[in-house]
């Protein structure tokens, strides 16, 4: 499974974090934020020392806009993730009304605090966060270079740090070590630093929203206990209602005369029951299956794979049990992707890849197919979507021409309760 962004990274795949491409990329966004940080700052002076009151404040405050909007560009660096834009259109067009709308957004003055905050403070800390993360080991790798070249820095480094050129290529080895092991702490200052920046300039606006959300919350809660009853009522009666009826039907050919018009009639009625006492099983499962509600997402989603006409590839070790909601949004959303990519993709071969880092579920499917999928022209993934908002997830699709198609299905959330292992919870539920 791809991290989206360091922390992911780093706490995924720790043993390989030091040898992927995210420590370099932690590093470029603590030297760009150091170079925008001496930017700002020079701004800074010039347009305080420089510049009137009356001039300066209106310029630094849209020069926040413009700095906040950078800022959100150069969060790809540690986090794949967009970062959205706070602020809202102007119901007018003309420069006067944007100016308007923009200095009455709180989005705007907390661009102002994080570019004052750059100016005098974040790009200091991120000088040291480099300094001490890759300068030392730097320095130290540097040793034998600097041992064998020639002139007076290299006479003092002979008697002040070495004296031959084993201990030089011991403290680059050393320098070595060191650059791999800072590697985490780096990772981590990064990824608090994007925290920060993403927390002041792309924050989640929940004001006004807490009881729409808390009621959509309610009401999906709802819509499963309802999606439950009536699996329970086809399950309990109309199931086993028609089980009886093919019964019947079966007895009743057994006194009817062989060959004739009446036993030919019984069998027809029969054979139409076992269809129907089929279709209703299927429906049954796809309004709330069994294994989910018994076993968890994980064989679920197996079970599912095994349904799929195209060959599914999957890798759901180590989900957990996880809050009822998260299941069934996480098991539909992947049910229809799987569908999709049955009647959609041309694919040959799929993958379905599911993690939960005791924070974030992730679920992945990924085909070989054709791609070129478009959300928007009515996928059945658009509901979805708006389900997954409720549970504050996200639903992502990357599907270039020619393919692959890859979607991602993003929902925080943390462990309720352990359970059984899902190796042995698979098994079970294919028994």
């Amino acid at each position: 499974m791809e991290a989206c962004d360091v922390r992911q990274a780093l706490f995924l795949r720790p043993r390989r974090y030091p040898f992927g491409p995210w420590p370099w990329r932690a590093a470029g966004y603590l030297v760009s934020g150091v170079v925008a940080g001496v930017l700002a700052c020079a701004v800074l002076l010039v347009l305080l020392v420089a510049s009137p009151l009356l001039v300066g404040i209106p310029l630094l405050l849209f020069g926040g806009i413009a700095l906040g909007g950078a800022e959100r560009l150069r969060l790809r660096l540690v986090d794949r993730r967009p970062a959205a834009d706070p602020h809202r259109a102007p119901a007018e067009p003309g420069l006067a009304a944007w100016a308007r709308v923009r200095a009455g957004e709180r989005a705007t003055w907390r661009e102002l605090a994080y570019a004052l905050l750059l100016a005098t403070v974040l790009w200091v800390l991120d000088a040291l966060a480099l300094a001490l993360a890759a300068g030392v080991p730097g320095a130290l790798l540097a040793t034998p270079v600097l041992l064998a070249a020639d002139g007076h820095e290299t006479k003092i480094l002979k008697t002040v740090l070495v004296t031959s050129y084993p201990p030089a290529l011991a403290a680059a080895a050393l320098g070595a070590l060191l650059l791999v092991a800072l590697a985490y702490p780096l990772g981590l200052y990064a990824a608090g630093r994007a925290a920060l920046t993403r927390a002041l300039l792309a924050p989640r606006e929940r004001d006004g929203l807490g009881e729409v959300i808390a009621s959509r919350a309610r009401l999906v809660d709802a819509f499963e206990a309802e999606r439950r009853r009536i699996e329970r009522d086809l399950h309990d009666g109309a199931q086993h209602r028609l089980v009886a009826l093919t019964m019947s039907l079966g007895l009743a050919r057994l006194d009817a005369p062989p060959g004739g018009p009446l036993a030919e009639r019984l069998a027809q009625a029969q054979e139409e029951a076992g269809q129907v006492l089929a279709e209703l099983r299927e429906l049954i499962h796809g309004i709330h299956p069994q294994v989910l509600a018994d076993y968890g997402l994980g064989p679920a989603l197996a079970d599912a794979a095994d349904r799929t006409a195209v060959p599914v590839d999957t890798d759901l070790d180590g989900l957990p049990r996880l809050p009822a909601a998260v299941e069934s949004a996480a098991y539909f959303t992947g049910r229809e992707a799987l569908a999709n990519v049955d009647r959609h993709s041309g694919a040959s071969r799929a993958r379905l890849t599911g993690r939960h880092d005791g924070r974030v579920l992730v679920l992945t499917v990924e085909d070989d197919g054709r791609g070129g999928a478009d959300p928007a022209r009515g996928s059945g993934l658009t509901g979805l979507a708006d389900r997954l908002a409720v549970l504050d997830g996200t639903l992502t699709i990357t599907s270039p021409p020619g393919g692959p198609t890859v979607l991602r299905v993003e929902i925080p959330c943390r462990v309720r309760s352990a359970s059984s292992s899902p190796r042995t919870a698979s098994s079970s539920a294919r028994d």
